[in-house]
């Protein structure tokens, strides 16, 4: 049971906290991630129609649902709740709401570790208003490490060590920082090994798809996006991506919003965004038949 240091406590908590209605821990589960992918639709679209028409936004929130792994959102996981925490965290940020964004920024990177990625944004919103320097504000972006901290002190009360969770990620699943072009080179390794079987369909091809398509959508949409998001991505995918044996960069990179406004950004042409409708339907159907079929899709 220590080995579960490795899963950060904001899912399991806000599950915990569904028991009390819900006592079925499964249906808790689907419960929370239900109500809380239901949250971070609306909060999504308001965050994307700050800068995007009603049109678009509604693109944004269309491609979030067709994404190939979307299926991962209401299962009882930490994908939905990571996502509205962001969505909100930023859409507090952008109206002004500067402590509100930090508090749930950081109970973001209670969440995943990731959601320290959140300080990125937020950083670039703090500059780029200079009108209004404040500490207060700068203080707000600092609180989003607080919730990771947390994470820390739990571990270190549990086993002494308040980075114990990074050992047994590395002794029991290979995990360790490194660099997304080393992920490239070991995931095209793997899926020439594998050539034809589930591993390849399920596993390796995905990931190699999602690695590459989400950087190669991110060229064509980074003029039209603002540069505090563009910023977030690339900070978000050299940590998620660069992970040592990454099995899950679908999983991971569906609860990048950022992604899904660049999606909607290049499609702002009817056929363009008929063409990905459609792309993007049917390997999210795909991709959901290697899940029940348990091809390795993690």
């Amino acid at each position: 049971r220590l080995v579960q240091l490795v899963f950060l406590p904001g899912y399991p908590v806000a599950v915990r906290l569904a028991q009390l209605a819900v006592p079925d821990t499964l249906v808790a589960g689907l419960t929370v991630s239900a109500l809380c992918f239901a949250g971070a639709g609306c909060v999504f679209y308001r965050l994307a129609r700050l800068d995007m028409p009603h049109e678009e936004a509604l693109r944004v929130l269309k491609y979030l649902c067709l994404l190939p792994g979307a299926f991962f959102f209401p299962a009882p996981m930490s994908e939905s709740l990571f996502l509205l925490l962001c969505v909100s965290c930023l859409y507090c940020a952008r109206k002004g709401h500067w402590l509100l964004g930090g508090i749930l920024g950081g109970l973001a990177s209670f969440t995943r570790s990731l959601g320290l990625m959140l300080v990125v944004p937020l950083f670039f919103l703090w500059v780029h208003d200079r009108k209004r320097l404040s500490l207060r504000r700068l203080a707000a972006v600092l609180t989003v490490p607080l919730g990771f901290a947390v994470y820390c002190f739990i571990n270190d009360q549990v086993s002494g060590n308040p980075f114990q969770f990074m050992e047994y990620q590395s002794v029991h699943w290979g995990q360790r920082l490194g660099w997304f072009w080393n992920t490239a080179a070991y995931q095209t390794e793997w899926a020439m090994r594998t050539l034809g079987t589930p591993d390849f369909w399920g596993l390796w091809l995905p990931n190699l798809l999602y690695g590459f398509g989400s950087l190669i959508l991110m060229l064509f949409a980074v003029k039209r996006l603002r540069v505090e998001y563009s910023a977030w991505f690339l900070a978000y995918y050299l940590i998620a991506v660069g992970a040592t044996w990454l099995l899950s960069a679908p999983r991971y990179l569906i609860a990048m919003p950022a992604v899904a406004m660049a999606m909607a950004a290049v499609t702002r042409n009817r056929r363009a965004d008929a063409v990905l409708t459609v792309l993007c339907g049917i390997f999210s159907i795909l991709y959901f038949c290697a899940f029940l079929l348990r091809w390795q899709v993690w």
